[in-house]
């Protein structure tokens, strides 16, 4: 996983310089672009294995260039976002985004946001075996969910989020067990982050016309639905 490629985009350069030096000493490789349409380019040209994205950038900001890399390729994503306000950071995970550190940031604590995101890309629950259930097929190794045999394109967390309820469909997970088996344990995540990153996947799999994908136990957690089956 410390092998990986790790675009940074921000027209800071002492933010660039910073996350530089951070994720290097983490044993990362690491490209720099200073805009968004040098960051896409990076995206097409390096493929990389994250993209760190700051939203605010003048022309082209981080919520553009995930837009316009959401169009061509899965890669995951994390935003930096200067803004105190969380209804910008949602919006962010909504356009496919998988996770966000807020300015300032710990440099300690985006490496670990890093490797929990990669880990999350790299997971397989369990290895190298396709889950089924009804309609709907995941093979997260390989990075391709399905629903009647048609793609549906998710992002490496929604990837993760679904194979952790797929492999034990009958199984309630309370938020909080959910949240540690997904970004790890002691990682500072909101409800309202796994609940974008839900949304996000019920609507992509309800708009692939599997409306009962996951289940909501009111004040219990969630499991698996139907998908379909009945």
């Amino acid at each position: 996983m410390n092998d990986a490629t790790i675009l940074v985009v921000d027209d800071d350069p002492q933010i660039r310089d910073v996350l530089k030096v951070a994720l290097e000493r983490a044993s990362f490789r690491v490209n720099l672009a200073r805009d968004g349409i040098e960051g896409l380019r990076e995206t097409q040209v390096g493929e990389p294995d994250l993209a760190i994205l700051d939203i605010g950038m003048p022309e082209m900001d981080g919520l553009e260039l995930c837009r316009a890399i959401r169009r061509e390729s899965e890669v995951p994503i994390l935003f930096l976002t200067a803004r105190d306000d969380e209804v910008d950071r949602i919006l962010g995970l909504e356009m496919g985004g998988d996770d966000y550190v807020t300015k300032p940031f710990s440099p300690r604590e985006l490496v670990a946001r890093v490797r929990a995101i990669l880990k999350r890309t790299k997971a397989v629950v369990p290895k190298a075996r396709a889950l089924v259930r009804g309609r709907l097929s995941l093979s997260a190794e390989a990075h391709v969910c399905r629903v009647d045999g048609v793609s549906v394109q998710l992002t490496a967390t929604e990837i993760a989020i679904l194979s952790r309820l797929m492999a034990r469909p009958a199984q309630v997970f309370s938020r909080p067990k959910l949240v540690d088996a997904i970004w790890g344990p002691g990682m500072m995540v909101s409800d309202r982050t796994l609940d974008s990153h839900l949304r996000n996947l019920r609507t992509k799999l309800g708009d692939a016309g599997l409306d009962d994908a996951i289940d909501t136990l009111h004040g219990v957690g969630l499991r698996m639905g139907p998908c379909g089956a009945n």
